[in-house]
């Protein structure tokens, strides 16, 4: 016998890509869909700001939250045969960025596209904030949300049976916040988030605190009009000092240890002794795992960034989409759950081999680099 599926009234918070893909998902399977987003357009992450937040660590609880963490330059690094979801490739399109790292704007032009072919943007409340989710004492949620830049008296409330939040994770900067004297330090300090274009840097000595991707990015960026650039960072690289960049362009940008302190008179020492005196300290630090519109009565908690117990961590556009098409079929009905006792035992039992390899509880939704086997 065949079970009927079951219609779920669902609320997507976020309109980037994970949140496009889970509503086109959750729609396949029958749901009925609203989506959230308190941007002027879809794209989340993609779209391309100039404005920056008037805190440029933002630590400031009360600035404007910017949500776009791009920099003018930046590309994709990763190719865009890897980036597109499966029925629907980020195929090169005439008269338009046709690389294959093409630049920010192109993926957001793809997004845009995913949304008009499968018509999901009729599905968007635009310059919608949510500011409250939380579960109810019969299992369904409580959303409130209101107009962006509205008072409390224009703020709705609805119900719903679920919840999928795809609001990202690079809008809450992360800095580093342990160094001795940091807070006495007078030159400036940013963190990348706010980091737009390279001009402001011209002539400048800088520090740059990180080594990802995005670090990588901007430090050879600035370092065509810098006076010079110096790289810190605790992983291993840290131990090829000197020079860093093979090409004379980078003649002034260095790799250092990890920085020991910061001075009162400008003066940055390193772990190895060396010191600098600087203009700028740029951190490229990372974010935290930031729900501030989320209450689940201690149910769902994020500890040094790890969001959680969460089963299988419900992060190419691919994975989107199979989180996506689980948690769709999930609430039909089609996918069956492990009990929660099950599920438990799961996500312990993976939090146990973190601990075993030493993965810090910040990794924990690495699942792209961190293999647990």
């Amino acid at each position: 016998m065949t079970v009927p599926l079951s219609t779920k009234k669902v609320a997507v918070i976020g309109a980037g890509a994970s949140g496009l893909v889970a509503a086109r998902e959750l729609m396949k399977e029958g749901h009925d869909v609203v989506v959230f987003d308190r941007g002027a357009q879809l794209g989340g992450n993609w779209v391309y700001l100039d404005e920056v937040e008037s805190d440029p660590l933002g630590l400031d609880p009360t600035r404007k939250i910017i949500d776009s963490s791009l920099y003018a330059s930046l590309r994709t690094n990763t190719p865009r045969e890897a980036m597109g979801f499966r029925d629907f490739p980020f195929a090169p399109t005439v008269d338009r960025d046709s690389r294959r790292f093409p630049g920010h704007h192109e993926v957001r032009r793809y997004l845009e596209d995913f949304a008009s072919e499968f018509g999901l943007n009729e599905l968007i409340s635009f310059r919608t904030e949510v500011r409250h989710v939380g579960l109810e004492t019969d299992g369904k949620w409580m959303v409130k949300y209101a107009s962006v830049g509205g008072d409390e008296s224009t703020e709705v409330a609805q119900t719903y049976d679920a919840v999928v939040v795809c609001t990202g994770h690079f809008t809450e900067p992360q800095v580093a916040d342990n160094i001795p004297g940091l807070d006495l330090w007078p030159g400036r300090q940013i963190h990348s988030h706010n980091y737009r274009i390279p001009e402001p840097y011209q002539d400048k000595v800088v520090v740059v605190i990180g080594l990802s991707s995005s670090a990588t990015d901007i430090s050879r960026e600035i370092a065509r009009s810098a006076k010079e650039v110096h790289v810190t960072t605790r992983s291993k690289a840290a131990g090829k000092l000197g020079k860093f960049g093979k090409h004379d362009i980078f003649h002034n940008l260095w790799l250092h240890p990890m920085i020991e302190r910061a001075h009162e008179d400008g003066k940055v020492s390193f772990q190895d002794g060396s010191t600098v005196f600087a203009d700028i300290i740029l951190h490229c630090t990372g974010y935290k795992q930031h729900f501030p519109f989320l209450d689940t009565n201690g149910v769902v908690s994020v500890d040094d960034n790890r969001v959680g117990p969460l089963y299988k961590h419900i992060l190419s556009f691919f994975v989107y989409e199979l989180q996506s098409k689980w948690v769709a079929g999930v609430l039909s009905g089609r996918i069956s759950l492990p009990s929660e006792e099950k599920m438990m035992e799961d996500v312990e039992a993976f939090y146990s081999k973190l601990d075993a390899k030493g993965v810090p509880k910040r990794y924990t939704h690495k699942i792209h680099d961190v293999k647990v086997t």
